[in-house]
């Protein structure tokens, strides 16, 4: 199936030339708030996660939200009151997902390196299942739950071995990496899982990757697992769940990228040849075009040649276009007349890595200008630090006529908290 543009729609929009989320004028927020902060659509988030249910409803199916993409707590309450379970990689994770309402019979607990604590945490709380990667792992989950007098509900994450098609910080299912167990060793590991007397074998997980925006690699990773799940009934091993991960790309530039209709028109073949409850854990595809990063202009620079505008943001508050060489858009907030110049859009970090977009056309741009950096909603303030004792941002959401914040703006006294 060839990818489609990706019709998604977000809801920060241009009205007479002012930039509007919902029915806010960006510019008024920021009168009140001060700049930088996060900005989120609360209509956007909705949309987006009941286009991605309905697209599943041909088969039974939970959504795991994966925490990893932004873990705000306001985000995770909208999205648990729509039914959302949690795709967690930490201790901290669990924690935030059952303090926001997510029941523990929703939560998946993955992730490479789980410590003895996050076990006996996830097992005392009663979660679905853990994503084991590793026959170590599997031993220590067997070790604790017999500690504890429990049995531990668990599903093997399988590395395929393929190419998931996107960049190579994104990708984990393919030959070589850390996560996941070898396909050639997991029917062999599923049959030590079976001899466990603490171990409840609940299914199979599978994710390759993230920013995945072909649908060829979710075709062959699931028929990979299925085969392995036809091979696995055979021996009187039957999987209750089948965890086809996340990694569903999204559109930062105009791309094509298949909607979640594709995704799933794509997959629920395969899927339907057992009968087992698919799991899918969306976040990027969910949260990723509900947020921006609004930023002002402090001064216009011209070095030689090359043109500079500086802006109150910076890496230590985005920190995708460094680490990924990542695209976003970068809008003004009110537009105006004037000469249109080609400048790189840096921030005041002490870093030449410090830039939220390169070779960008601004029309006229003026210190107090404002800037609205596009699709920061996913791994945008998550992976926000202090970097030369910068306080991080605010984080708002607007709920049609009205924001909220649903995070402070840290203090100078917040550097401090925790230091002796």
């Amino acid at each position: 199936m060839t990818p489609q543009r990706n019709k998604a729609m977000h809801h920060f929009q241009y009205k007479n030339g002012e930039l509007f989320c919902e029915n806010l004028k960006i510019r008024d927020i920021a009168e009140q708030v001060g700049t930088p902060f996060y900005l989120y659509s609360k209509k956007t988030l909705i949309q987006n996660y009941l286009d991605f249910d309905a697209a599943f409803n041909e088969v039974a199916h939970l959504i795991c939200y994966s925490l990893k993409a932004n873990p705000n707590l306001s985000l995770l309450k909208v999205l648990v009151d729509l039914g959302s379970g949690a795709d967690v990689v930490s201790g901290g994770e669990l924690y935030k997902a059952l303090h926001a309402g997510v029941a523990p019979q929703k939560i998946v607990f993955a992730g490479v390196g789980k410590t003895e604590d996050e076990i006996r945490y996830g097992l005392s709380e009663n979660i679905l299942m853990f994503n084991v990667e590793s026959m170590a792992e599997l031993d220590k989950i067997n070790e604790i739950a017999r500690s504890m007098n429990k049995v531990a509900p668990i599903a093997l994450r399988l590395n395929p071995a393929i190419d998931p098609q996107t960049r190579p910080y994104y990708a984990t299912g393919f030959e070589g990496a850390k996560f996941g167990i070898s396909i050639t060793s997991a029917f062999d590991t599923y049959l030590k899982a079976q001899s466990l007397d603490n171990i409840e074998i609940m299914g199979i997980h599978v994710h390759i990757g993230s920013q995945i925006t072909k649908i060829q690699p979710f075709t062959e990773s699931i028929s990979k697992v299925i085969e392995l799940y036809q091979k696995l009934k055979m021996c009187g091993i039957n999987l209750r769940y089948i965890d086809i991960g996340g990694g569903f790309g999204i559109s930062y530039n105009d791309e094509k990228v298949p909607s979640p209709k594709q995704f799933a028109n794509a997959v629920i073949p395969i899927l339907k040849e057992c009968n087992s409850i698919v799991i899918v854990e969306p976040g990027r595809i969910i949260v990723g075009n509900a947020g921006i990063l609004v930023t002002k202009i402090l001064y216009v620079k011209e070095v030689g040649a090359k043109n500079f505008i500086v802006c109150d943001a910076g890496m230590n508050d985005l920190i995708r276009p460094f680490l990924y060489q990542a695209f976003h858009q970068i809008l003004p907030v009110v537009i105006k007349e004037g000469k249109k110049i080609v400048a790189d859009v840096v921030g005041p970090v002490c870093e030449s890595g410090d830039f939220l977009g390169k070779n960008r056309e601004i029309i006229g741009p003026m210190p107090g200008d404002l800037l609205a950096i596009m699709t920061v909603g996913a791994y945008g303030f998550t992976m926000s630090s202090n970097y030369n004792s910068r306080t991080r941002v605010p984080e708002l959401i607007v709920d049609k006529d009205k924001f909220f914040v649903a995070r402070k703006r840290e203090t100078y006294e917040d550097l401090l908290r925790g230091e002796i």
